[in-house]
């Protein structure tokens, strides 16, 4: 039996991104901070058939061989191939090496992905259906399972602790970090890698997006008065979680504290918000994390630039935060890196850790008309330096699943 103490501090020591703004954490941050959208005409061989024009894709210069052994690359749907390149990033930033010292025994797994292996799923299915193939490809089940992405990083990396996926729609991230943190904080393990991915630009996802009528087509404009909607995007975003004791007694870098999380069902709607569900999330990440309203100088919000999701999350931060929420910054980074599902709450993770580092709240891009029910300070257009001492992540996904993260900055 572990004699390990209970309810311990977590920590982030790494973080690894793949995005439409660029490969690795850093070109992430940097085109946030600098408020340049990285939405764009929509490439795909099939985007002449779709009324969907845009969206926020990893740059065509990334590449899956770079990393990545060449014995593996054959199992690997894209979600895998962001996945491990994430995690790579995110595990070479925190210095530990998982196979001494027997540390892959005490560290546990956890990704989040909304649908998994859908590249596979859409090319296998096309083949089927479209071709006439009398059989898929061996290697489908392996590329398009729910779990693939954490079970690669598991096996690249010797992690035997608890290694799973977790699946909650847009919230999928947040979920998955909220669970591997606890794992450490109850001492289970004494590191966790986390985080999401998601490649969910097929023909098929968008013909089903644009069947929902609920994307933009011209760009993401939140809290703006015209905005028409959310833009897909595709990418992922991994974390090196550890308690605190074990990040000082190896004298890591430690980039940001994960003080606290909310987690909580609408139960209402399977598509429509509820200002109760998210204001009471927000309450939980506050009263996990220790926090005052007054503590709190940012929130990442969803802010997916539809007409239901910005207006009531705006009456639910202010349900949550009461006069503090007239003090607050509130940005959508979605409106530069678009809506990458269950990945969206790891790329904004890294936003917040960035603001909590370097003391810079990215903006919310494309705001050119004020929405008079959307009455925050959103940082328009421009990032803005200030102290940031604490922060909100907030992801909110259909199903009425939300889940919010709370940072401090490193101790």
């Amino acid at each position: 039996m572990s004699t390990v103490p209970l309810m311990r501090r977590v920590v982030i020591t790494g973080m690894g991104a793949i995005s439409p703004l660029g490969v690795g954490a850093e070109a992430l941050w940097q085109g946030l901070r600098e408020g340049r959208s990285a939405i764009g005409p929509l490439l795909h061989p099939d985007a002449a058939r779709l009324r969907v024009k845009i969206a926020a894709q990893v740059p065509a210069s990334f590449d899956p061989a770079a990393n990545i052994d060449e014995r593996t690359l054959p199992m690997l749907d894209r979600t895998s191939e962001f996945a491990l390149h994430a995690a790579r990033e995110a595990i070479t930033q925190s210095g530990l090496d998982f196979r001494q010292n027997g540390l892959g025994v005490r560290t546990a797994c956890v990704v989040g992905t909304g649908v998994g292996g859908e590249t596979t799923q859409d090319e296998q299915s096309r083949r089927i259906y479209a071709e006439n193939a009398q059989r898929a490809h061996p290697l489908t089940i392996v590329r398009l399972m729910t779990n693939a992405s954490a079970s690669q990083i598991s096996i690249a990396y010797g992690l035997r602790g608890p290694t799973y996926a977790v699946a909650s729609a847009c919230a999928s991230a947040n979920h998955a970090i909220i669970q591997a943190a606890m794992m450490i904080r109850h001492g289970m393990a004494d590191a966790a890698i986390t985080g999401g991915t998601e490649a969910c630009i097929t023909y098929g996802a968008l013909r089903a997006w644009e069947a929902m009528r609920v994307l933009a087509d011209d760009t993401c404009r939140p809290f703006s008065i015209n905005r028409r909607g959310l833009v897909l995007g595709e990418g992922a975003g991994i974390f090196v979680l550890e308690s605190l004791e074990h990040a000082q007694a190896r004298g890591a870098t430690i980039l940001a504290e994960l003080a606290g999380s909310g987690m909580t069902a609408d139960a209402t709607d399977i598509v429509m918000p509820s200002t109760e569900g998210a204001a009471s999330a927000m309450r939980q990440a506050l009263a996990d994390a220790g926090l005052a309203a007054e503590d709190v100088d940012y929130i990442n919000a969803h802010g997916t630039g539809t007409l239901a999701n910005d207006v009531t999350e705006t009456k639910a931060i202010r349900l949550a935060f009461g006069a503090h929420a007239d003090r607050l910054a509130v940005s959508s980074t979605k409106s530069m890196h678009g809506h990458a599902l269950g990945a969206s709450g790891a790329l904004e993770l890294v936003a917040v850790v960035g603001a909590l580092r370097d003391n810079v709240v990215p903006p919310t891009a494309n705001l050119d008309k004020a929405d008079p029910t959307c009455d925050l300070d959103y940082v328009p257009n421009v990032a803005r330096e200030m102290p940031v001492r604490a922060a909100l992540s907030n992801s909110f996904a259909f199903g009425g699943l939300n889940a919010v993260l709370a940072l401090k900055r490193a101790p």
